[in-house]
C-alpha cells in the first residue's frame, strides 16, 4: 500500500503545517493480535498497543522525500485512551503539527490519532500521539 500524502521536499513539507495527511487503512485486534503484543511486551492490560501501532500505521498516510534518511525520532505528548480489546477496529489519522530546523534537515511532529470502530461506533477515548520524524541529508 503506498501512502497517502506525499510531501517532495522541504518547501512541500512546510507547505503542509496545519492539513490532516490522511487516514491508514483499518487493523482488526483479535485476541491473537493481542496475546503476541503482551508475549513481546509483558503489558498485560496492552496500556501501550496504540501507540506501538502508530509506526504500522505512519508509512501508510504519509511519504516524505527529498531526504537521505527519515528517523523516528520519539514522541512528546501521549493521549493513552482506552486499551484496546479484542473485536476493535483501529487506524491511524495524522496531522502535520510543525515543522523546525535541526542541524542538517528538519524535524516533524505529526499527531497520530488512532481511532476506533467497536460494532460500527466511533469511540471518543481515542490514543494521541505526538510523533517526531527528523528528515535528514548529510
Amino acid at each position: 500500500m503506498s501512502a497517502q500524502t506525499v510531501l517532495d521536499g522541504e518547501d512541500a513539507v512546510r507547505a503542509a503545517i496545519g492539513s490532516e495527511l490522511g487516514c491508514s487503512a483499518w487493523f482488526e485486534i483479535t485476541d491473537e493480535r493481542i496475546a503476541d503484543y503482551v508475549a513481546a511486551t509483558g503489558d498485560p492490560g496492552c496500556a501501550y498497543f496504540a501507540i506501538s501501532l502508530s509506526n504500522m500505521f505512519l508509512p501508510q498516510i504519509v511519504e516524505v522525500r527529498g531526504y537521505a534518511l527519515g528517523v523516528n525520532y520519539g514522541t512528546q505528548a501521549v493521549q493513552l485512551g482506552t486499551p484496546l480489546r479484542a473485536g476493535d477496529r483501529v487506524r491511524g489519522r495524522a496531522t502535520l503539527v510543525e515543522v523546525a530546523d535541526v542541524k542538517a534537515g528538519i524535524q516533524t511532529t505529526m499527531a497520530i490519532v488512532i481511532e476506533h470502530d467497536v460494532n460500527g461506533q466511533d469511540r471518543a477515548d481515542e490514543c494521541v500521539i505526538e510523533s517526531l520524524s527528523r528528515w535528514m541529508n548529510p
